[in-house]
């Protein structure tokens, strides 16, 4: 492969509750903002959005962008606004992108932008064997083995999706704060949920992240990203570290691993 032009290549990552964007120059991150995935978006007010993003950074034009999209609607949505912004067609994570990866999935066509983009920056980062555990709509959980495999994951409610169904599916529940109560049995209705909620999610990590060492025999560093993966890090019983730009980057490297010279 010959050289790349990595400069001012753009990373967006839509996720079911936020969608975060990185601008890459050279080797540098360079800037990232995060907005909220709407349930509707036009590909117009997509396109204006990234106007804004490029206006600040003083960007006229973008050398490359990568799209990594769980949301199926919006998915076209985004492809067409990156595609007004670039010089090149924007790649889109999914089958036939070349990851550098082996996938141990019975159908790797089912595993999510955002888990791939995971994997190949964590194993890029921080090695072999290597766990993520990525905090979002959902809770998930990314294995790569002493090979540099990804032996699978785990996928569960996230932390703000539980709270609010606890308040949905029972009337006389609030809404509460996701932050961590004073004791673990809580004298009120909001700190026996914020015990219930935010401390069953520790709970929930620790336990899995047990499971997960036993089952495979491996000693791994875990690696949290995320939203509140810095509040959650002090509460939990393992070493952690957090990589909050984890997601970006594999997209990043992604988009590196597809060009060709």
């Amino acid at each position: 492969m010959g050289s790349v032009a990595e400069k001012n290549v753009l990373a967006v990552d839509v996720g079911n509750t936020v969608t975060r964007l990185g601008l890459f120059d050279d080797k540098n991150l360079a800037g990232d903002w995060k907005l909220t995935t709407p349930a509707y978006l036009t590909a117009d007010e997509a396109w204006l959005r990234l106007v804004d993003i490029l206006r600040t950074m003083g960007v006229q034009a973008l050398g490359g962008a990568i799209l990594g999209c769980v949301v199926p609607t919006l998915s076209d949505v985004w492809r067409e606004a990156l595609a007004r912004a670039c010089d090149t067609r924007p790649l889109v994570v999914g089958p036939g992108l070349r990851t550098g990866v082996r996938m141990r999935y019975d159908d790797p066509s089912e595993i999510g932008a955002d888990r791939v983009a995971d994997v190949v920056a964590a194993r890029e980062s921080y090695g072999a064997p290597v766990v993520v555990v990525d905090l979002g709509t959902t809770t998930n959980f990314e294995v790569v083995d002493e090979a540099g495999a990804f032996a699978g994951g785990i996928i569960a409610p996230g932390i703000a999706l539980g709270a609010r169904s606890l308040s949905e599916a029972a009337a006389r529940l609030p809404q509460i704060e996701l932050r961590a109560p004073a004791s673990v049995v809580g004298r009120s209705t909001r700190a026996a949920m914020e015990s219930g909620v935010v401390l069953g999610e520790v709970a929930r990590i620790d336990g899995l992240l047990d499971a997960i060492a036993a089952e495979m025999d491996i000693d791994a560093p875990v690696i949290l990203t995320g939203e509140g993966a810095r509040a959650l890090r002090p509460l939990l019983r393992h070493e952690t570290q957090v990589d909050e730009s984890l997601t970006l980057r594999g997209l990043w490297s992604l988009w590196k691993a597809n060009q060709r010279g």
